[in-house]
């Protein structure tokens, strides 16, 4: 084998050519690996929302979207509060014992499912197969409802009835209570939706 010398004026040309292809490389691979990266319309979706309930008054609903999802917030009456403990024996999970950690946060396990009792805070999402329920506050016989309805939502595609706090009836076909999103309450009257602890 002979040692031959290797031109130095190729030698900078095989440097340059190897050096220009890894800064190809990287230049291709940057775009490519931010493809992977959650976009803004993407982390906004899960973002927290905040909303305003001074308006709010016994007997109203408001919804807000949160992940894509619906967020019921509702303030009941008085009347409606003192039917809840009522109802349990006519409801397959009263005191939100199924699912606990995927449905109703600690802070919600109690006969309001909430943390202040007049204000129910609810994905409204039927369990059974995603439909959306119907408010049916009103008390009272009514299609599709027992005669003797104290007030709460009717889920229209295969009937599964809830109460005022969300929580399902017995044999229906909806498995559970709705969901309980993590919220807290910033200020008597600002929520906030989607974050349960001050960070």
């Amino acid at each position: 084998m002979s040692d031959t010398p290797i031109d130095s004026s190729k030698r900078t040309w095989i440097i340059t050519s190897a050096c220009a292809g890894a800064v190809g490389g990287v230049a291709t691979a940057v775009p490519f690996v931010s493809t992977f990266q959650p976009s803004e319309r993407a982390k906004a979706a899960g973002a927290a929302v905040e909303v305003d309930i001074s308006a709010l008054k016994p007997g109203e609903k408001v919804t807000v979207e949160w992940r894509g999802k619906p967020v019921w917030i509702i303030k009941r009456t008085p009347e409606q509060l003192a039917e809840l403990p009522k109802l349990d024996g006519q409801l397959a999970d009263p005191k939100s014992e199924r699912n606990p950690s995927e449905l109703t946060p600690e802070y919600a396990r109690n006969e309001a499912r909430s943390i202040k009792p007049e204000i129910f805070v609810g994905v409204g999402i039927c369990s059974h197969l995603g439909c959306s329920p119907s408010d049916k506050f009103q008390p009272g016989a009514q299609p599709s409802l027992p005669d003797d309805w104290k007030g709460g939502f009717l889920c229209p595609c295969h009937g599964s009835t809830f109460d005022m706090a969300g929580r399902v009836f017995k044999n229906k076909p909806a498995p559970d209570n709705l969901e309980v999103p993590p919220h807290m309450y910033l200020s008597d009257t600002r929520l906030l939706i989607g974050e349960d602890k001050k960070a």
